[in-house]
């Protein structure tokens, strides 16, 4: 069984959660988590913010540029720390690139 495929994340990826993964708020524990196959994770506020901003349309930099007007802060490091944020959850298989849509 092969695994998730593992992307890269960059400015240009739009990034979303894969069929298996579902971001769900758990009213028992009044936390958002991940769920997945046997798996469970619990993302911070500010992960929660951006994965609900990635929706397989918006591309990273769309995202940075709304949460960087939404906070008045830089781009750039809102841009780096969400790339690398990002990228932990794609090496541990909760992201997944957004497939060009065919039609």
């Amino acid at each position: 069984m092969a695994g998730p495929r593992n992307i890269s994340v960059s400015e240009a990826s739009r990034p979303v959660l894969p069929r298996h993964a579902k971001l769900r708020y758990d009213e028992t524990r009044k936390v958002w988590v991940i769920l997945a196959p046997e798996r469970v994770l619990a993302p911070d506020e500010i992960a929660v913010e951006v994965l609900q901003l990635c929706n397989g349309e918006r591309n990273v930099g769309d995202v940075a540029d709304q949460l960087a007007e939404k906070y008045a802060a830089p781009r750039e490091a809102i841009l780096t720390d969400v790339i690398a944020m990002l990228q932990d959850l794609a090496d541990k298989g909760f992201l997944t690139e957004a497939r060009e849509k065919t039609s």
